[in-house]
Formats: structure tokens, sequence, C-alpha cells
């Protein structure tokens, strides 16, 4: 069977598989220490449930309008104002099935065969195959250790090219955790709006940040940036809702027109009672996402003080996100290898960091019990001195 050229793909190879087969062991009641998971473990608050539920018990059942009911797109601009420091009108705002359909849906609208889309790794995993998916270019940027696995300005404007459309940010990234300040992402848009190229800020992970810091968006930092930067989050980590899948994208009106044109020949909106539950996530007493953020907190500490005790593995403390970028070049094995022994001897699930474009790490969730985090690096320690 022939499959259209702009999807080809090959096989994952077993470690990439290793997400299936967790879930088939838990299904089966086996022992499995999920360390490659990528949302938080915690419920969805009940408020949310319960919004959700009176959603279905009024019939709220019908298509919904396909950039999104009125009253939520107000929300989102409300919690934008308030938040973030972003003036947006409810026409500049789409709500889509997850950010991950923003971003799909964004490159979409901006990209034709022949552009290029900068894009800094370690890199979550969808941002190429997006931009392939458009017919455009990903451009790979190696970011570097010391500059925390972020892109510099100097990196960005040496990688610019007359194909360059567009560049994303994502901070806090997946799947270093690193967070941009405010005077980085300054010089990123000085350069970006110079040129005339589009930030795409993939701020998913935006309400987990820690150690007092503030977070930035790069759409706040002057008109002219806000014009050139299209904000994409929605409500999967910062509520506990990957399920629920609600997202939302803000931008200039005449991109925001075309994205909604787009959704509306493709997904149409995202689902109503879905919607309705975003809206009670807005209003939602705040107390739940501190004691996630907290808990966050207390899991990274712990796990990168249990790595700094092991031998042949390296690591940044992460600023956001909750994810360990783990530097195992020292083991003499390869992510997908390291991976894979891992799991055949100890049953416990990293991710391969070749997936992210970095063949020499692993990154190790602490979206996980206490309990689990305990075993699982007791086992990591193990194999390691196995090695």
């Amino acid at each position: 069977m022939k499959i259209a050229q702009r999807v080809s793909y090959k096989r994952a190879s077993p470690p990439l598989d290793i997400g299936l087969r967790v879930k088939e062991i838990k299904a089966e009641g086996g022992f499995v220490i999920d360390f490659g998971v990528g949302e938080p473990d915690f419920e969805t608050p009940d408020d949310i449930k319960e919004a959700g539920i009176e959603a279905i018990k009024g019939g709220f059942t019908r298509y919904p309008p396909t950039a999104g009911f009125s009253d939520l797109r107000l929300a989102i601009c409300r919690k934008l104002k308030e938040e973030n420091g972003l003036d947006y009108v409810p026409e500049q705002v789409v709500v889509t099935c997850g950010a991950k359909h923003a971003l799909y849906n964004i490159f979409q609208v901006l990209c034709e065969p022949g552009d290029e889309v900068i894009i800094p790794s370690p890199y979550w995993m969808s941002y190429p195959h997006m931009v392939r998916f458009a017919g455009a270019t990903p451009v790979i940027i190696h970011t570097t250790v010391r500059s925390g696995f972020k892109l510099t300005a100097r990196q960005f404007e040496e990688a610019i090219t007359s194909k360059t459309r567009a560049v994303i940010i994502n901070s806090p990234s997946n799947p270093t955790g690193a967070v941009y300040s405010r005077d980085e992402l300054m010089r990123i848009a000085e350069i970006a709006v110079s040129r005339q190229i589009y930030i795409v800020s993939d701020e998913i992970y935006e309400k987990l940040v820690y150690d007092g810091l503030n977070y930035c968006s790069v759409a706040a930092l002057g008109e002219e940036a806000y014009d050139f930067t299209i904000t994409v989050n929605g409500f999967s980590k910062s509520h506990a809702m990957t399920g629920w899948r609600i997202g939302y994208l803000a931008a200039p009106r005449e991109i925001a027109q075309a994205v909604t044109f787009l959704q509306g020949n493709s997904t149409s909106g995202a689902c109503s009672i879905s919607q309705k539950a975003a809206i009670a996530a807005l209003k939602t007493d705040k107390k739940e996402l501190k004691y996630m953020v907290n808990e966050f907190s207390r899991r990274r500490d712990y796990m990168v003080a249990e790595l700094n005790k092991m031998e042949k593995i390296s690591w940044l403390k992460p600023s956001g996100a909750f994810y360990v970028f783990c530097d195992i070049s020292r083991s003499g094995l390869g992510s997908v290898d390291f991976s894979r022994q891992l799991f055949e001897q100890y049953r416990v699930a990293v991710f391969p960091g070749v997936v992210f474009g970095w063949d020499s790490h692993i990154r190790i969730s602490f979206a996980n019990s206490m309990d689990n985090i305990r075993e699982g690096l007791s086992y990591i320690r193990n194999f390691l001195q196995g090695l």
C-alpha cells in the first residue's frame, strides 16, 4: 500500500514502543515504573469535572463554534491580560483540540514549501514533523549545556536565511525544563522583529516553574514582539486535563482567522463538554495548582539529589516542567540501548533522548509518586553500577 510521502515513517524502535508495553503491563497488573510519562499524575480538580458533568446533563452536546464558544474565548483573553500582560480580543483567540492541535494549525497557515522553521534542540519530538507536514523544512539548532539548553540570540541570528518563516520557543521546555529569562527572550524577539520572523511561543508548561522564577510571555515584551508572536497554551499541564484535549492559541487577527478557516474544514470546534470544563478551570481556586507545583518541586529536588549520587550520569537542574534531561554518554550506551536495557532488566521506562535530537541523553519524568521515584531511581543506580 502506498502512503503519502508527507506522512511516511519508519517503525519505532523497541524502546519507543515502551509506552505501549507500559500500558500492557499495567493492564495485566504487572510491575512497571513509568518515568516516560508526559502528563501530571494528579486528578483533574473536582469543580472542573463537575462543570463537564453539568454540561452533559444540560444537553450541551451540539456542534460548537469553530473558533470556540465566545464566553471561553473571552475568559482566555481575561486570563492572558491578568496573568501574562497580554491584550487580546476574542477574535484573536482560537480554541483547539489541545495545544498540539494549535501548533499543527499554526504551521499549516504560516508555512509554504521551501520555507524554514528554526527549532532549538533538544526539542519536543512533534515539532519537526509538524513543520514537515506543512511542506516546510525544520532547521535544527543544537543548543549547549552551557547555555542551559536555550537558543542564544547569536545562534538564532546565524541560522536565519531568506527562507526563515518562524522560530519555535518552548519555555518551560520539554524535555529539558529550561526557562528563558526576560532578557533572553528580548534579544531573540528583537532579531525576529527586525527580520519579520514569527515566534511560535509554546507556553503549555508556564504554570510549572520553580525557585520563585517569574514567567515571561514573549508577546508581552512590547508592541512589535506582540505583532510577531503566536502564543500557544492549554489546560493539560496546568489543570491536569490531558484527556480533555483542550488548548488554544492567541495571535494577530489575520492568523487567527486563517486558523479558524483551516479548523472549520478539518476538525471543526473543540469538544463542547471540554470547553465548558475549561471555563471552570479558568475560574477555579488556584490552591490545587499551587499544591501541584509545590509537589513537583519537592519531587524534582529529591530526584536531582539522588541522581547526584550516581556515577556515569549528569544533568542540569530543571527550572520548569516535570522532566530531568540526563546525560548518559559516560555509560557507554546510546539513549536507545540505555532505555531498552533499563526496561528489560528493571521494568523502568525512560524516554530515549534521540527522539528529542540528543542521543546522549534520556528524559526522566518526575510526574510520579514519591514512592515510585524512590524505587525507580534505586533501579537506575543498580543499572548504572552494573554497566
